[in-house]
């Protein structure tokens, strides 16, 4: 049996689509047959992320080399640039080992939001961590390019699923008539322009974050959820109108696929991430600077037709992606 070592930073309790994403995939290839190593802060000394307490920093990191010796992988995946992933880079660079990572944001936008730290700075560190991998996957087609334009190399798609056990649409589909966000209530997810569309349908946030506790004060016309998982998230996304994603820096959005699986149509921006998953006039619209006149045109979109456009997008694609994907440590 084949032993993946997979290195992260991000992991449960974390809510976001990266530990979806990654305790989705662990779980398909165990049903694979392999035996899959995670090694994530929840093995160390940890603490709070200032700032955003939810998340939690290894600092005693170094250990992570030795608990790599001990599980003697035949794959080596490094999931996420944090302090267990840097570690993990080292010590793949300094025993002479292949390894492979993914970009599953876009970073340089994110910390430029949340600090103003400029854009090349933080590009030349995702080139210095990731063009050392055998191979960097990433979400999507528009993505890729980018990153190809800005110097990064060796990259593979690796797209993103959704539980159809869970996530299915519904005969009255849309009858909640509210405005949909689902995600982390953060300033790099720009979720201010959803908040603030001059509309006269309800608007309901699901998610916690950094945010949460000023936008419930500033924005008292809108419901604020809290995390919901599971069929109570689903029926949230059937019973939608539509779903808004207001963000600029996420490269894909597992929370698009899932409205798009329940019937509910996208409004978004035209930007790497939902340009590559909505059709407009399809199963949504996007636009470059309105978003409100998106929202307007995606409420005019055929809800059985939304559905459709979900089916290719499954866990067991993304995982196979994966598997061949990895490059063997020896």
């Amino acid at each position: 049996m084949k032993k993946i070592l997979i290195i992260t930073d991000a992991w449960e309790p974390q809510v976001n689509g990266v530990v979806t994403t990654m305790t989705t995939v662990v779980k398909h290839l165990k049903k694979k047959s392999f035996n899959v190593e995670v090694l994530h802060p929840g093995h160390f000394h940890t603490f709070p992320l200032p700032n955003y307490p939810e998340i939690s920093i290894a600092w005693n990191f170094w250990e992570l080399k030795n608990k790599i010796k001990k599980i003697k992988p035949d794959y080596i995946h490094i999931s996420v640039e944090g302090p267990l992933g840097i570690t993990g880079r080292h010590f793949c660079l300094e025993h002479n080992i292949p390894y492979t990572s993914a970009i599953h944001t876009k970073f340089p936008e994110y910390v430029y939001e949340r600090f103003g730290i400029g854009l090349d700075v933080t590009n030349g560190l995702l080139k210095w961590f990731h063009n050392s991998a055998a191979k960097t996957l990433v979400n999507t087609k528009s993505h890729q390019k980018e990153l190809i334009d800005n110097g990064f190399t060796d990259l593979v798609l690796w797209s993103r699923g959704f539980d159809s056990d869970i996530f299915f649409p519904s005969k009255d589909g849309g009858k909640g008539k509210y405005l949909l966000y689902v995600g982390r209530v953060a300033i790099e997810k720009n979720i201010e322009e959803f908040l603030k569309l001059d509309t006269e349908m309800k608007k309901v946030v699901v998610g916690g974050g950094p945010k949460l506790n000023s936008y419930k004060k500033k924005y008292k016309d809108v419901d604020f959820l809290g995390y919901k998982r599971g069929k109570e998230l689903a029926d949230i996304y059937r019973d939608a109108a539509c779903f808004v994603f207001p963000s600029k820096t996420d490269t894909f959005g597992i929370v698009l696929i899932e409205a798009l699986a329940c019937g509910t149509p996208i409004a978004g921006f035209n930007v790497t991430g939902p340009k590559d998953i909505v059709v407009n006039g399809v199963n949504g619209s996007l636009t470059d600077d309105n978003l409100l006149d998106a929202v307007n045109k995606a409420l005019k979109c055929n809800r059985e037709v939304v559905n459709e456009t979900s089916i290719d997008y499954t866990w067991e694609k993304v995982t196979q992606q994966f598997i061949n994907s990895l490059v063997p440590v020896k």
